[in-house]
């Protein structure tokens, strides 16, 4: 069933600002995140001949964003910056900041995760995917992505012991 402009409209408001934190987490800073969205949701119209409502609308918006981003890395082949605090950057998806809830400590301390690691924390805490949707995202058996996510809480618990530890 191809996705209808009112299905795709409901699409950005519902999962946009979802989207939106994800990438911000994944890129580091508003003005890469709000591009891959966009990218992201220019991608779903492109490819709205392909929809199916029966696989999960988050998951598949989120392997598109995933696919973008991984785009954006490939083209930038540089680090990425660990917050961004320009307000005077409008925001084009999600209202709400992303930074709210995560102190420049944590952003810190995601950055010092493994490329795999932070993914799978961050498809699971802030993209809301059940761990058997982020395993099939990833391409990778559900006790990976277990094992990844425990993991990454224990590294961050860890490193964020030591960053706030006076």
């Amino acid at each position: 069933m191809a996705l209808s402009a009112e299905q795709f409209h409901r699409l950005v408001d519902q999962h946009g600002p979802t989207l939106y934190r994800v990438a911000y987490r994944l890129m580091g800073n508003r003005h890469d995140a709000e591009d891959v969205v966009q990218d992201a949701f220019r991608s779903v119209w492109d490819s709205r001949d392909r929809f199916d409502a029966e696989k999960g609308e988050r998951a598949w918006l989120i392997a598109i964003l995933r696919r973008r981003v991984v785009d954006r890395w490939r083209r930038k082949k540089q680090p990425m910056p660990l917050s961004d605090h320009d307000e005077s950057t409008p925001e084009l998806v999600a209202p709400a900041e992303p930074e709210q809830g995560f102190s420049d400590e944590m952003q810190a301390a995601l950055q010092c995760l493994s490329e795999e690691l932070r993914e799978a924390i961050l498809l699971v805490v802030v993209g809301e995917l059940t761990h058997q949707e982020a395993a099939d995202l990833l391409n990778v058996p559900l006790g990976t992505v277990l094992s990844r996510v425990s993991r990454a809480r224990k590294k961050l618990h860890l490193e964020l012991s030591t960053r706030l530890s006076p």
